[in-house]
């Protein structure tokens, strides 16, 4: 089993590599647009995006704590240079870009041609406190699902067969999940065959769907004629709750969702390092299709 240190020096390194990229063609770019550089640190980015990500794998319930703690004290060796926290809760909100690019570009898993769709809600307060509630009070909605009403956003989500995410998008918590825009940019990279719950059955948006070489599979509702279905699909659609694992991790282990947001940056930069957390994860949620079929 990986030890701290050992996952904590793997995360750093694959980051570095990308930084080192990143840093010089943004830093071109930002004196391309008349943009001031970025003000030098004595953290470095990659640094920086590390300790964010590594608090969702540190079994730790609040950020100030873990850097307080855990970080300028556990983790010194590994950085030297630690800066206070109110200092690092500033510099740590322009690693938004970086953290979204290094997530998309290099931390999403391949398409297999079997895929599975979803959506889960990522309360930001209570019901009970949303006329008091300030942070987000232009960007929140109020969206229900099959657990009742939430105030808050969507995160919808593809993942392939082996648990790994392919494709994500962030919207009110008052968007349709058979958005197609939203469809449309989780679809991007996907072929072959995407299995949903009966949220999104729509003639439409199998239609639109089919025009992109995608299979869109779902359960029929009680009212609907019964169709003849492939055993293979029926077999893969009875999985679908392996997509409904990965939100169970993402809520309870990389901890995406929680109230005490102070700023919609902040907001951002938890949900985006959790993602990344995620897929450094050395088990998810899998099937193990690719396993079987090796086997035979």
């Amino acid at each position: 089993m990986e030890q701290p240190g050992e996952l904590l020096t793997r995360i750093y390194c694959d980051i570095d590599e990308f930084c080192k990229a990143f840093e010089e063609y943004w830093h071109k770019r930002l004196l391309m647009d008349g943009n001031p550089a970025p003000a030098k640190c004595a953290m470095s980015l990659a640094e920086i995006m590390t300790i964010a990500v590594f608090f969702h794998l540190s079994n730790q319930r609040t950020f100030k704590w873990y850097y307080k703690n855990y970080v300028c004290i556990a983790l010194k060796k590994y950085f030297p240079k630690t800066l206070s926290y109110n200092r690092f809760v500033e510099v740590v909100q322009g690693a938004v870009v970086p953290l979204a690019v290094y997530l998309m570009k290099f931390r999403c898993g391949k398409c297999s041609g079997i895929g599975f769709l979803d959506s889960t809600s990522l309360d930001v307060c209570h019901n009970r406190r949303i006329s008091a509630h300030k942070v987000f009070k232009d960007l929140a909605r109020r969206g229900k699902t099959s657990t009742g009403w939430f105030y808050g956003f969507k995160l919808h989500l593809a993942i392939n067969d082996e648990g790994e995410i392919l494709s994500f998008c962030l919207t009110p918590g008052n968007v349709d999940d058979r958005n197609w825009n939203v469809i449309s940019a989780l679809t991007k990279e996907i072929f072959g065959k995407l299995f949903a719950d009966k949220g999104y059955i729509s003639g439409e948006l199998f239609e639109k769907l089919l025009s992109k070489n995608i299979t869109l599979v779902t359960k029929i509702k009680k009212n609907m004629k019964n169709k003849l279905m492939d055993m293979g699909d029926k077999l893969l659609l009875r999985k679908r709750a392996i997509i409904e694992s990965v939100n169970d991790f993402l809520k309870n282990i990389c901890q995406i969702e929680h109230s005490r947001h102070r700023s919609p940056v902040n907001f951002l930069i938890n949900l985006l390092s959790g993602l990344v957390a995620y897929s450094f994860l050395p088990k998810k949620p899998s099937l193990h299709i690719r396993d079987i079929s090796l086997a035979i």
